[in-house]
């Protein structure tokens, strides 16, 4: 992903520029990293009444640029730190700076929407109307996971705003941007929806659109609109190996943003539902040593002490494929489906277990923080040549834990390798039976052979658990 483009703002001050709906962002504080390059200011008036076309005229977004009264924006303050996806090496140090991003009002009372990057780390808040007025404004609060933020200005009121799509957009559908690229305030720039559910890298709980209009520096927290002057996404990121547009841009969905906000107006912070499993993609090779008929689902690599998927019996080797009767297509939607629902909620989870279909109702927990364990790596002789591996029992490395044998080496060119394993993962079963030490892994190795079967499933812990 050396292509793609973060903006890095270190800022200890970031100006974010708005118009009459959106209104330009300033905030004053040691700005971290921004995660993403996304679309700038964008104002708009809260709709009383559709837009209508005149279908006998030559195509045109005026009707929708039009009624969400775009107006000029604020002159460009400078940029922060940028740096491009994947970027290796020491990054530099932060820097005194104002930078330009941009916010729009979703209420009449002056509550704002924002990139979580904008605002990142800021002491003080400063929205810039149109008309040259400087509101003082606070951070809510921010979702750093889905890099959406939510400012609220402390004096005024009645502000035009604009309104979040209720259906999402489809692939073809014609979008309209508005920003403030490179300080050139107002820009409307069009295109159409690329692609849905994308996963860029950025977080957890990617699922962005992609969208075509071009979207460059200055465009971060504005909003994308479709033909009826609703907003569809917030512009968070780009594509680019040169830092400009070629075409490749992503938006927060508008049914993102809209839980997101809710929890922030409400709490100041997001909080997600936990089911505690852990779970990897199905592959044809998995899919086949479980005799799946198809890759559909998530496969339960484990299911963690106390959590509410051990209280409610699932374990490894289970396979999700639906939750509350909707389907269940891969790891990461799971992953989303169940971040989208409250800590206390119930919900009925569908899987599939020795060819059979069950459902349990499960009662989600609150997210926990990550941890994560060192490892020492002691060179070992005992190992499986076939995989490419070198392999000490658990109990033997500090920070591994007790159960399951220990990769300490991995040959890179090695079968194991091509597969993921890593330095540091911790083999606990192999072929469904439990493993203790490097020749138990080898004989599960070898029965699978025997058996005549072209695959055999590992359920292996890495090290950030």
């Amino acid at each position: 992903m050396s292509e793609r483009e973060h903006s890095s703002r270190r800022n200890l001050r970031s100006r974010a520029l708005a118009s009459v709906a959106a209104a330009a962002i300033v905030a004053s504080g040691a700005l971290g990293a921004a995660f993403y390059q996304g679309p700038g200011p964008a104002l708009a008036q809260g709709m009383q009444a559709p837009i209508t076309h005149n279908v006998q005229a030559p195509f045109s977004f005026a009707d929708v640029v039009e009624k969400v009264k775009l107006r000029r924006f604020g002159e460009n303050r400078g940029f922060g730190e940028n740096r491009r996806f994947g970027e290796n090496g020491p990054r530099p140090a932060p820097r005194i700076r104002q930078g330009v991003g941009s916010g729009f009002f979703i209420s009449a009372d002056g509550y704002l929407v924002t990139n979580n990057h904008v605002v990142d780390k800021a002491r003080t808040v400063e929205v810039v109307m149109d008309d040259g007025r400087s509101l003082d404004a606070k951070v809510v609060g921010a979702d750093p996971k889905t890099d959406v933020a939510l400012l609220k200005v402390t004096e005024g009121g009645d502000f035009p705003y604009v309104r979040l799509a209720k259906a999402t957009p489809r692939v073809g559908d014609w979008v309209v941007a508005i920003g403030n690229p490179f300080g050139l305030g107002g820009t409307v720039t069009a295109g159409i929806v690329s692609a849905r559910g994308r996963d860029i890298g950025a977080g957890p709980y990617d699922d962005f659109l992609q969208i075509d209009a071009p979207i460059n520096r200055g465009n971060s927290g504005g909003p994308t609109f479709n033909y009826q002057g609703e907003v569809v996404g917030v512009n968070t990121a780009i594509y680019s190996p040169s830092g400009g547009n070629i075409g490749v841009a992503f938006a927060v969905p508008a049914s993102t943003v809209e839980t997101v906000i809710e929890q922030l107006k409400s709490e100041g912070k997001v909080t997600r539902g936990y089911l505690g499993v852990q779970i990897q993609p199905l592959n044809k090779e998995l899919s086949e040593s479980l005799g799946l008929k198809n890759e559909k689902g998530a496969l339960v690599a484990g299911a963690q002490d106390g959590t509410p998927a051990a209280k409610a019996g699932l374990k490894a080797g289970d396979v999700i494929t639906a939750v509350n009767g909707e389907a269940v297509a891969n790891a990461r939607e799971l992953t989303r489906k169940v971040a989208g629902m409250k800590p206390g909620a119930k919900a009925e989870f569908t899987y599939l277990r020795d060819g059979r279909e069950r459902t349990v109702t499960v009662e989600l927990a609150t997210l926990p923080n990550e941890q994560r364990a060192s490892l020492d790596r002691p060179k070992l002789d005992d190992g499986v040549p076939k995989l490419g591996l070198q392999l000490a029992p658990a109990g033997e490395v500090a920070g591994s834990g007790e159960d399951g044998v220990v990769v300490t080496r991995v040959d890179p060119d090695g079968p194991a390798a091509a597969k993921g394993i890593k330095d540091g993962d911790v083999i606990l079963e192999v072929g469904g039976q439990a493993v203790a030490k490097p020749a138990d892994v080898k004989a599960g190795l070898e029965a699978a052979q025997k058996a005549g079967k072209k695959a055999v499933l590992l359920r292996v812990k890495s090290k950030e658990g």
